[in-house]
């Protein structure tokens, strides 16, 4: 289908290309998997996680401008670049008006993701509701429980049982159609131990994480996508 000038290889973290940079090429992911990302300051939002077969650049190319997201391998990652010559070959078969309309869409696609990322950086890690189960310990034992809302940082656990603020645990969660389940070392931000309207202000913990796997964190990652698509 498409002409390929060459192929890539990253390892975990690499960066494939960056925002800013120039657009001169399109890539398809071979395997592994691809962040999109942007960076604002120090910190860093991801807009997408592609699998194989997933085509990024292709805003740059044909908006003509630099390129509005980062690019990095998650995992060991392969991608292929479409041939420029192939690509440009393509592109001028087109007519006049379609290539308006093609640059145009882009220009569009561009916007659209300036102004995503915009609320995103209104808080530090902006949640999404999400029911998962969950389990944790407290000194009476194992509890389980049911997140309310999560985020790529944190989450609110809906529970009777608190743990007290400041606590540090281990928390066991189950993402829905995935057999392994996750651990990660937690800090109780606040708690909840008392309400007058347990429907809108539900017992329960907020909780920061403070350790987990990149590859865990990826897994977490693309549940949220889920949830918001």
């Amino acid at each position: 289908m498409f002409d390929i000038a060459a192929e890539e290889t990253y390892q975990d973290g690499q960066i494939i290309c960056k925002e800013g940079s120039a657009g001169d090429w399109i890539y398809i992911v071979e395997s592994g998997t691809v962040e999109l990302y942007k960076e604002v300051g120090e910190k860093r939002i991801v807009l997408e996680v592609l699998q194989p077969g997933e085509i990024f650049g292709e805003i740059a190319f044909f908006a003509k401008t630099p390129r509005t997201v980062s690019a990095r391998a998650v995992g060991s990652t392969s991608v292929e670049i479409i041939d420029r010559r192939f690509l440009d070959k393509e592109y001028s078969s087109l007519s006049a008006s379609f290539q308006t309309i093609l640059k145009s869409l882009a220009l569009r696609l561009v916007k659209a993701i300036e102004k995503t990322a915009k609320p995103t950086l209104r808080r530090e890690d902006p949640r999404i509701p999400k029911v998962l189960s969950l389990s944790f310990k407290s000194s009476a034992g194992f509890v389980k429980a049911f997140s309310g809302d999560m985020s790529a940082g944190g989450m609110f656990i809906k529970t009777n049982k608190p743990l007290a603020e400041g606590e540090n645990f281990v928390l066991k969660l189950q993402l829905p159609g995935d057999s392994k389940t996750l651990k990660i070392r937690c800090k109780v931000a606040w708690n909840r131990q008392e309400t007058d309207n347990p429907v809108k202000h539900p017992l329960g913990m907020g909780i920061k994480f403070t350790e987990i796997s990149q590859f865990d964190h990826q897994r977490l990652i693309k549940e949220l996508i889920k949830a918001t698509s």
